[in-house]
């Protein structure tokens, strides 16, 4: 199943959820994207050198010492 199918699944049940069980289903899904979240930031802390390579990094973005490289970044 991708992942359009899987929304369409969620969806459905979703809207078959009384009010307090789809608090519930929010409740859970923001325990799973902190987990995502934590388990993402586990693993860049477990590069050896990351986390003072990201220091010297907020350093040298804080004194003005990078490249525009000419990435546009959209919000979108």
């Amino acid at each position: 199943m991708n992942n359009t199918e899987v929304r369409q699944q969620i969806n459905q049940y979703l809207d078959g959820l009384s009010s307090e069980r789809l608090e519930l289903v929010a409740d859970f899904l923001a325990y799973l994207a902190d987990k995502e979240s934590e388990d993402a930031t586990k693993e860049l802390v477990d590069i050896p050198g990351f986390i003072e390579s990201f220091e010297r990094g907020k350093k040298d973005v804080a004194k003005g010492r990078v490249k525009d490289w000419g990435l546009k970044i959209s919000n979108s």
